[in-house]
């Protein structure tokens, strides 16, 4: 009988003894104490008599393993998620303590390979899943096999049924990466997302729901509020993989958060997709500390497809942050690697083109069959041709279905309107017209990319300046929108640097933490509302302070329309609240509220202008209004360059800024 404890602390001894940074194997070099001989003894002994081969054979593949440098190559390091560290040595990026073989195995790739080959002759059940090493970690035991040659009667292979059964159940074909767009209304969504769908063989455009998709994700526990930004940005929640069906995820984005799907094929082959699904395997057994800003959704999906195929190198593009658009960009600038891409509308998209095929007279039918579903066998709708009544029938169906996935308290009415409007609509006999959905926003690698510097200059007052400014993300509401959500704004970590020349005086001028904003226009059908929140800091004049630093912190809900007098146009306003902190003001600080408006209409394709105006009471601290109002306008050069000129004018302050764009 195997005794594989006493293996395993034979290792954990040896290891202790270890000097310096060497890795464990079996040779006079790094124990130096110990002949090679010694060494096999103590192994036969602590594995038995029963075990005799063992200990030579295990010896052997260790020492083979040292020499041929196996803890050395990218495929070891992919397989344990192992980055140079910045002053030498490695660390994983894996935080499962039952994912390592060996006590150093997050920092020491040669002990963790020692520890992994000697585990393999174990039947001991390990990580979260509780299987033998050789089925829990099967992409390791088949990369060790190819490169050593394993003998089967020396170290022999196990059958590992749970992971055959996993594995033969996908049917897999190819491998898609899905990216669901920006969801404004939830934080982690904010960038959009990214996941794996599994595609079966045979499979049709209609039965792709019934596949798998692999997925990695924060594991938010009930009741997260507050913490839940702070907790994501800094690690505070651990992440996983998970295999879950997609039909669900189309559910959950698509149905209920609205949110366009883009499906990328990738050109993987046979091998490479069984490489993936192996490695997939083994994450099970994993855990990752979550990293709303780094090691998030994307960058570890981007990982497993590394192992895939080695020869990308995906991860090392993102040092500081993970932005989901740019793993996107990034895969489709692969040459060969996208085969094909696939729009999948949501329902509010779905709605919308459907109503740009409605006249005045269906528009208002469908409003009325909306409300009241008897209107769906009225004689307004059967005077109409039977093609009509059954568009306008399955736009009012649409609507409704989406009404009860948005609110749990429609729902059961919602069901019971749909099936009489679907009543109706079956008596028409007649197929629904098969219209191609437009998205509004064109797929992410399309737009311009998501870090921003800014270089120019201008007048404030009597005085000129310079400015450089820097942009760490993501996108505003004067940027080239192409690629990014319509009518949304999130600015993260901005700050801009002015050289006065009057003054002689350089300072920053502007600093942003974070600067939100989500404008939903309103119509007859969508009544969602428009939002507002930002953090920062920027320079004013007010009293006897020429230039002194306000800190800020705003937020605002409010509602927008939107028009089409030449382009498109969009009208918002804001019920806002604002407090002040800055030695500009009597107790250094006001609190108060007001309102805002403003606009920002698509002039051409290339040119936009926005315009906006707030006036704030402040009635905390100090005591005083404030009016201000702006006009700013961007046209575009380039996908990633462009040219911006803006007005601000606050009490007895005027600033007028041109800037040249580039976005890396």
């Amino acid at each position: 009988m195997r005794r594989p404890s006493a293996v395993k602390f034979l290792f954990t001894v040896l290891m202790g003894l270890r000097s310096g940074t060497g890795a464990l194997f079996f040779s006079l070099r790094p124990f130096a104490l110990l002949s090679s001989s010694l060494l096999a003894t103590l192994l036969l002994n602590s594995l038995g008599a029963a075990e005799e081969s063992t200990g030579p054979y295990l010896q052997q593949l260790i020492q083979r393993a040292h020499e041929a440098r196996l803890a050395d190559e990218r495929e070891w390091h992919l397989l344990l998620h192992y980055r140079a560290n910045l002053f030498g040595g490695y660390t994983s990026e894996q935080d499962e303590r039952g994912f390592f073989m060996s006590p150093d195995g997050k920092t020491d790739p040669e002990a963790e390979l020692a520890a992994t080959l000697a585990q393999f002759f174990s039947t001991d059940l390990i990580g979260r899943s509780k299987q033998p090493a050789q089925c829990a970690f099967v992409a390791r035991y088949a990369w060790l096999k190819e490169q050593l040659s394993f003998d089967d009667s020396r170290l022999r292979p196990m059958t590992c049924d749970r992971f055959t059964q996993w594995f033969a159940g996908f049917e897999a074909q190819s491998i898609s990466l899905i990216f669901p767009a920006a969801f404004m209304n939830n934080p982690a969504s904010m960038f959009g997302h990214t996941f794996l769908r599994v595609d079966q063989r045979g499979q049709t455009a209609q039965t792709r729901l019934l596949a798998y998709t692999i997925n990695f994700a924060a594991d938010v526990p009930p009741g997260s509020n507050l913490d839940y930004p702070i907790r994501g940005i800094f690690g505070g929640y651990r992440g996983y993989f998970s295999t879950i069906p997609y039909y669900l995820k189309v559910q959950e984005y698509r149905d209920i958060e609205n949110r366009d799907i883009w499906e990328y094929r990738l050109n993987f082959t046979g091998e490479q997709i069984r490489r993936l699904l192996m490695h997939a395997w083994e994450l099970g057994n994993a855990s990752f500390d979550y990293y709303f800003f780094k090691e998030n959704c994307s960058y570890h999906l981007l990982s497993l497809l590394e192992y895939a195929d080695p020869s990308l190198h995906l991860t090392d593009q993102f040092s500081f942050w993970t932005v989901p658009a740019d793993t996107v960009r990034l895969l489709a600038a692969q040459p060969g690697l996208v085969s094909d891409i696939a729009f999948r509308p949501s329902r509010v998209t779905l709605i919308r083109r459907k109503r740009e095929h409605l006249s005045a007279e269906e528009h208002t039918l469908v409003k009325r069959v909306v409300r009241d579903s008897s209107a769906s066998q009225s004689e307004e709708v059967r005077a109409l041709p039977q093609s009509r009544q059954a568009f306008v029938l399955d736009v009012a169906s649409d609507y409704v279905r989406y009404r009860g996935e948005r609110d749990e308290d429609l729902a059961v009415a919602s069901r019971e309107r749909n099936r009489q409007i679907l009543t109706a609509r079956s008596l028409l006999r007649i197929p629904s017209e098969d219209l191609a959905i437009r998205p509004f926003a064109m797929q992410p690698e399309l737009g311009h990319k998501t870090s921003r510097v800014s270089v120019g200059g201008g007048w404030r007052n009597n005085d000129t300046f310079e400015e450089v400014s820097l942009r760490t993300a993501y996108h505003d509401l004067l940027d080239p929108e192409t690629g990014y959500t319509p009518d949304a704004q999130i600015e993260l970590g901005s700050i801009s640097l002015r050289h006065y020349n009057r003054a002689d005086q350089t300072r920053v001028e502007r600093a942003t933490l974070m600067n939100v904003m989500s404008i939903s226009p309103v119509d007859s059908l969508f009544h969602a509302p428009s939002w507002k929140f930002n953090i920062g800091m920027q320079t004013i004049r007010h009293g006897t302070c020429d230039l002194c630093s306000n800190w800020n912190v705003s937020g605002g809900i409010g509602a927008a329309t939107d028009t089409h007098l030449l382009r498109r146009e969009v009208w918002f306003a804001f019920a806002e609240v604002e407090g002040n902190y800055s030695r500009a003001y009597e107790d250094r600080h006001r609190v108060g509220g007001g309102a805002s408006a403003g606009f920002y209409a698509d002039l051409t394709e290339r040119w936009r202008i926005l315009a906006t105006t707030t006036y704030l009471r402040y009635a905390l601290g100090e005591t005083t209004d404030d009016w201000r109002w702006s006009v700013a306008q961007r046209y575009t050069v380039a996908r990633n360059w462009a040219l911006r000129m803006e007005y601000n004018h606050r009490d007895h302050d005027n600033d007028l800024l041109f800037t040249v764009q580039a976005f890396f």
